[in-house]
């Protein structure tokens, strides 16, 4: 061991005369001369050749090939070796000392190594173009000053070239340094991994021997338990040799024990057999004596039943063809009631439009809005529900200004609701036109009036289709599948199909299609011939069984239609919304169908420019709202003047319930008023335009029966 670290000793001490000797050999340059070695020199500077660096000798070559004013001079600080000294005048040649030691590669010759280098002290080698023997006259200054300026840019290439070689030498003695350091920490480490390892070793070496004591004791061991095994396996084989006669002995007497057990074994299979065999002939014996007697009993019990039985035949046969001459007398009254059922249900609809065409085709109905939060009261509102009137009271000035003048407006419909009837205190009025529905005829209902007197309110009801408060749509349609359940006992099956659209800025909008749908579909107005309805192009009509899903159908409409903020109302519809069901029902055993269609339309509100200050979108709006409803106008007009012609086809509206208006049709009117006194003006024209519509005649409605 201290053989192998003696190098490594030899790095630890002498890193202190590294670092100088590298420093020293930095600091102390050789001047080089630019002569060129003598004859009698090569060979010496070849072997120091040999001796150098590879990147030294290429760096060499390289300058023997150049010209000799620009060959560059070698630095004699390279690391480990001392360079080829250049040709002296007077001194010979220093030999280059070398060291082998490891800390002589890694920090360059030590100080007592290292020797000052000799200057050259010959001249430089003339220029070339200039002979070497011959010298310029004194007179030639500018010959001189060019060769001494061809010198000092030599020397000048010399210097940088040996600054450059200075700076590399440095670079590789710093890594020498930092490879130096690293190789101190390894030794450092493996000199406290081999502490280690030694301090492992002792104990391995401590754990051998006490192992091998042990071992030689279980060996002492081993050998009396082989001793005694060897006693044993002859005991053993002693006690072999008696156990095979004992077993020799047990088997033949085991033999003897078998051959008796099977004789005894069928000794006793003999005895049990005929042991259960006299018990089962005693039990069966007993069992026949006393079948014999139930049999006997059971005899005496049939005869009796029989009897009986006989008797109660003849009584069942008597009573059975009492009630099948009852069955059949129930089933003939039960045809016969049928028939007057169906005579009666015919009966009620035909009264039920009797009555209906006695209150008149178009009905018109007033409902005054309750006064909401902040409003003022009407000076003079009356109604008489009794009368079914209601009249405007206003007092006004006189045209000179100086009296006041009491201005009344009376008006009477077929029913006028005051502000605090219910909804349905006001379903119940029309309950008995939506049943006309079912019954084959077409029934339409509107809600006409200025914007925030209550039209949406009193149709669809709040947003919550639900309660005490639900509308007029979802109302009807609660009651259309309620009755046709109840007709379904009469043989009655119903079919329905739902629509929803708003006509906006006399465009026509699906409301059952979802707002995300990418493609817009073109809707038009058709009929496909003279006897068929009045359907919309590309509209959807869905199928539907029940009234959820109806109210679905409701409040994604409400989520559709187009509603805005204008100074009147804060929520103000801005479109005609039009629900249509269509009904085909169909009684097999009558052989009897009717079809009809129930529309139940929420009319946009009237309102004035200078009172809604409608601007830019609202006032398109507005615009359209308005034509659309003095067109419906001029329909009632022409309907109730007889006119020839009707303009059906000025708008939309009317052209869509031209079938509601045409004399085919149960329609009924809502004519929505508020209560606020600076609503007079608008109140005054919506009763005045119902009291129109009232007036008008537009014949007998039919039924749609086949």
């Amino acid at each position: 061991m201290d053989e192998e670290r003696s190098p490594l000793r030899q790095l630890n001490e002498k890193p202190a005369c590294h670092e100088p000797a590298e420093k020293s050999a930095l600091s102390k340059l050789p001047v080089p001369s630019v002569k060129r070695p003598l004859p009698g020199k090569e060979q010496s500077a070849g072997q120091n050749n040999l001796r150098q660096p590879a990147k030294k000798r290429l760096l060499d070559q390289s300058d023997d090939k150049a010209p000799p004013n620009k060959r560059k001079m070698v630095s004699a600080s390279v690391v480990g070796f001392k360079p080829r000294p250049p040709v002296m005048s007077q001194r010979p040649a220093v030999n280059p000392v070398y060291k082998t030691s490891a800390a002589t590669v890694a920090g360059g010759p030590s100080r007592g190594a290292m020797k000052k280098p000799v200057a050259a002290t010959s001249k430089p080698e003339a220029p070339s173009g200039v002979g070497a023997a011959s010298r310029r006259p004194g007179w030639d200054l500018k010959g001189k000053m060019s060769d001494m300026q061809m010198k000092v840019s030599s020397y000048q290439e010399q210097v940088r070239n040996t600054k450059t070689q200075n700076r590399e030498l440095r670079e590789e003695a710093e890594r020498a340094r930092r490879e130096l350091e690293s190789l101190r920490e390894e030794h450092s480490a493996l000199l406290n991994k081999m502490s280690d390892v030694q301090s492992k070793v002792t104990s391995y070496q401590e754990q051998v021997q006490t192992i091998s004591q042990e071992n030689q004791g279980l060996r002492e061991r081993g050998d009396r338990a082989q001793r005694e095994l060897e006693g044993l396996t002859l005991e053993h084989s002693a006690l072999l040799n008696k156990m095979s006669d004992v077993q020799c002995k047990v088997t033949s007497y085991q033999e003897q024990i078998q051959t008796i057990s099977q004789e005894n074994q069928g000794l006793r299979e003999r005895g049990d057999r005929a042991q259960r065999e006299l018990e089962g002939l005693t039990l069966e014996h007993s069992a026949l004596l006393n079948k014999m007697r139930a049999y006997e009993m059971e005899n005496q019990e049939l005869s009796s039943l029989k009897r009986t039985l006989e008797m109660d035949l003849s009584r069942e046969r008597a009573l059975s063809a009492q009630r099948l001459q009852e069955v059949r007398e129930l089933t003939q009254s039960n045809a016969e009631q049928t028939d007057k059922l169906h005579q009666g249900e015919m009966e009620r609809r035909a009264l039920h439009n009797t009555l209906l065409e006695l209150k008149g085709n178009i009905r018109v109905f007033c409902r005054v809005r309750p006064l909401l939060d902040g409003g003022q009261q009407q000076s003079s509102f009356e109604i008489q529900p009794q009368d079914k009137t209601i009249v405007l009271v206003k007092t006004e000035e006189s045209h000179i200004g100086k009296e006041k003048e009491l201005h009344k407006y009376p008006f009477k419909f077929d029913h006028v609701f005051p502000p605090q009837c219910s909804q349905q205190q006001v379903f119940s009025e029309i309950s008995l036109l939506v049943q006309s529905a079912l019954d084959g005829y077409n029934v339409c209902s509107f809600a006409y009036g200025q914007t925030g007197s209550g039209k949406t309110y009193t149709m669809e009801g709040p947003d919550v289709l639900a309660g005490e408060e639900m509308g007029m749509i979802p109302r009807a349609v609660q009651q259309i599948f309620q009755a046709a359940c109840k007709l379904r006992e009469q043989g009655w099956e119903y079919q329905f199909t739902a629509s929803f659209l708003e006509i906006y800025n006399e465009t026509i909008r699906d409301l059952l299609v979802s707002n995300k749908t990418p493609k817009k579909m073109d809707y038009e107005i058709k009929r496909a011939s003279p006897t068929a309805d009045i359907r919309v192009t590309n509209l959807k009509y869905i199928p539907v069984s029940s009234e959820e899903e109806v109210l679905v159908l409701i409040k994604l409409a409400k989520q559709n239609r187009s509603t805005a903020r204008t100074q009147v109302n804060d929520v103000s519809s801005r479109s005609h919304s039009v629900f249509q069901l269509r009904i085909e029902g169909k009684n097999a055993a009558r052989d009897v169908s009717c079809n009809s269609i129930l529309s139940l339309v929420d009319l946009a509100g009237s309102e004035r420019v200078q009172k809604s200050q409608s601007t830019g979108d609202r006032l398109k709006e507005m615009k359209s709202i308005n034509a659309s409803l003095t067109n419906l106008g001029l329909v009632f007009s022409a309907l109730a003047s007889k006119d020839g012609f009707v303009p059906y086809r000025n708008c939309k509206l009317t052209y869509l319930l031209q079938d509601c208006l045409g004399g085919n049709s149960k329609t009924l009117m809502f004519v929505n008023i508020s209560p606020e006194i600076e609503s007079f003006s608008e109140s005054l024209n919506s009763l005045r335009f119902a009291s129109k519509v009232n007036e008008c005649v537009i014949g007998t409605a039919t039924a749609n029966r086949k």
